[in-house]
């Protein structure tokens, strides 16, 4: 099984590396630009036996800062 993590901070938290993308592309002429969000993404290889639930608390354990952070499973 596969799976994709994709892990986000949360509104309202602050993205200072998610600023600094958006200063640098407008610096480049792309003014369009109005706001960018930096997160990740992580993808798992699993054993045919691991469960949704499994991943959940992957997540809720090391994946993700639950306090700051967001996060999508996506089976793949």
């Amino acid at each position: 099984m596969k799976a994709r993590v994709h892990v986000m901070l949360k509104n309202g938290v602050l993205d200072p590396q998610g600023e600094a993308v958006r200063h640098a592309l407008g610096a480049m002429g792309f003014d369009q630009v109005e706001g960018v969000r930096q997160g990740k993404v992580i993808d798992l290889e699993l054993a045919a036996d691991a469960t949704e639930a499994d991943i959940t608390e992957m997540c809720e354990k090391l994946l993700a800062n639950t306090v700051i952070e967001r996060y999508e499973i996506e089976l793949v």
